[in-house]
């Protein structure tokens, strides 16, 4: 597969989601670019805009195998792993797997789950592996993880441990839509009855894993200039050496930065990276790994605007 049947194979997976999913096509494209970069993203915003339902027609229309963790304050790490159980029947144990194990998994609201709930995913988030009772399992080289999580300002959220927001790929916050994009989900969505389904609204596969792995493979392909590399550099140090920001970005960003930029080239039709690829997916893939300083937040700063100002005080390559 080369990075023109990469660019289709997105247009085909885009046009089953927006069958369903009125006024995401942002959201959508940051989670394309996941997929072929192999990470995983986190999509935070109020309740009823969606998150849900657009990992569920996203999920549909990769068709990869498919599981979902409804997150809750009594979860335990077992619920999500699995466990090795008693059978008197053959006295053994037998692994019962969890919803984990899957290939795209919906973390649902999981930020109402505490830090313990929380961290049994970092294993798997970042080597694809679960380590039950000493063994360890292997999971689908295609696992990603599709979080949602409500505003922290809500009741009952717990934060995310840092270590496991350094997981994510990218952090995207939803906001409400536009008074044209809401009366177009109002006249689709308010005729029907019920929870909507992806099926209800024609969303049809339009990928595989195979397909998938191919067009990770061609990602890998996509030329990372010395230049692009030493801006990507500059952009994730340029958070460690300011005032306003008390904590900056690991080296692991900078790293998977790299990567997501590539498969945004070939999202685009190219075999190259471009400056513009890496300050289109800097917010997203820095606002969550970054911590406000006590100042910054006395005089009212916002880390969204931190991080676009010190993308914009880098100076990218010609």
């Amino acid at each position: 597969m080369n990075v023109a049947e990469v660019q289709a194979l997105a247009g085909r997976i885009r046009a089953q989601t927006v069958k369903a999913v009125v006024g995401q096509n942002d959201t959508i494209d940051l989670m394309l670019t996941a997929l072929f970069a192999g990470g995983h993203v986190l999509l935070e915003g109020p309740p009823g805009t969606a998150k849900t339902f657009l990992a569920q027609c996203f999920a549909q229309a990769v068709n990869l195998q498919f599981g979902r963790i409804q997150f809750t304050p009594d979860l335990m790490p077992g619920d999500i792993l699995g466990a090795n159980l008693f059978n008197f029947q053959t006295s053994a144990f037998t692994l019962v797997k969890g919803p984990i194990f899957c290939e795209l998994l919906l973390a649902d609201e999981i930020n109402r789950t505490p830090p313990k709930t929380q961290a049994a995913l970092l294993e798997a988030m970042q080597e694809r592996n679960v380590t039950l009772d000493g063994e360890r399992h292997a999971l689908s080289d295609r696992f990603m993880v599709v979080a949602t999580q409500n505003p922290l300002e809500q009741q009952g959220t717990y934060p995310l441990p840092e270590a496991q927001l350094d997981r994510f790929l990218f952090k995207h916050v939803l906001a409400y839509p536009s008074l044209a994009e809401e009366t177009a989900i109002v006249a689709s969505h308010g005729g029907r009855t019920g929870q909507p389904s992806p099926e209800a609204f024609g969303v049809e596969a339009a990928g595989d894993t195979a397909t998938i792995g191919e067009a990770v493979a061609a990602v890998a392909s996509v030329r990372l200039t010395d230049d692009i590399v030493r801006y990507i550099v500059g952009v994730v140090r340029a958070t460690r050496d300011t005032g306003e920001l008390s904590g900056g970005a690991s080296p692991r960003c900078a790293a998977m930065l790299a990567v997501a930029s590539r498969a945004r080239a070939a999202l685009e039709g190219r075999d190259y990276v471009i400056p513009d690829d890496v300050k289109a997916l800097a917010l997203p893939a820095l606002r969550h790994r970054v911590i406000l300083s006590p100042a910054a937040e006395i005089e009212g700063r916002k880390v969204d605007d931190v991080v676009r100002g010190l993308v914009d005080q880098v100076e990218a390559p010609r």
